[in-house]
């Protein structure tokens, strides 16, 4: 897999990839947003780590150009502890918000559990009656018909499907599909996944309400 670390400090992307090559990860270096963008369209990326202040086009307006391009999981790694910085970065889609100075050991387990979450390390379809789940493509179909799922809505998909039967509360769906402090109120989740079912039309019902405790994913039995 192939790392993006996008940060004007020479030294932080140099320790960054020194680790990640460690973990096994090819990268790329940007020293600013607008060579950022231009990766993204040339390269194959898996994930990105975003510095937020940087010259040129900062983090935060790579992250809603890029997002517009491709669906590319996000770590924003900032010298920025601003509440309002991380809802920024949240609303544009971030995945995982770090603060400077970072320990990268902790940096590397954030990298391997976002692409976890995005479906990475699983195999490469999930198949139930029409409805299709190509984890390599991150892309959904019904009927042989793409959906458009957000970024967070088609994580929430993906831990139903690995998690088949098991009942989920909403604390544990924050943890594991926000991942980090969250500012919000557990309603974040229902909403979430009221669009969720919406989107999924006549699969809609896979998701089951368990009262007093959560969701569950259930595939009726042949």
């Amino acid at each position: 897999m192939k790392l993006l670390i996008v940060d004007d400090e020479k030294l932080i992307r140099e320790v960054i990839e020194e680790y990640a090559k460690n973990e096994g990860y090819e990268t790329t270096q940007a020293e600013n947003g607008e060579i950022a963008l231009n990766i993204i369209l040339n390269e194959n990326i898996d994930l990105v780590i975003l510095d937020i202040m940087m010259p040129r086009l900062d983090g935060l307006a790579f992250l809603k150009e890029m997002k517009k391009i491709k669906d590319i999981p996000v770590i924003i790694l900032s010298a920025r502890n601003e509440e309002y910085d991380k809802l920024i970065g949240f609303d544009l889609q971030a995945d995982d918000y770090m603060t400077k100075p970072f320990s990268p050991k902790e940096l590397m387990a954030r990298i391997k559990a976002v692409l976890k979450r995005y479906g990475q390390n699983l195999n490469d379809m999930f198949i139930y009656e029409g409805l299709k789940i190509d984890f390599k493509a991150h892309s959904v179909y019904i009927d042989e018909k793409e959906i458009k799922l957000t970024p967070k809505e088609y994580e929430l998909l993906i831990y139903f499907t690995q998690n088949e039967n098991i009942a989920l509360s909403r604390e544990v769906l924050l943890n594991k599909i926000w991942g980090y402090d969250f500012f919000g109120e557990d309603r974040t989740v229902d909403t979430h996944i009221k669009m969720l079912r919406n989107n999924l039309g006549k699969y809609r019902d896979l998701i089951k309400t368990v009262r007093r405790v959560g969701y569950k994913f259930v595939l009726p039995q042949k």
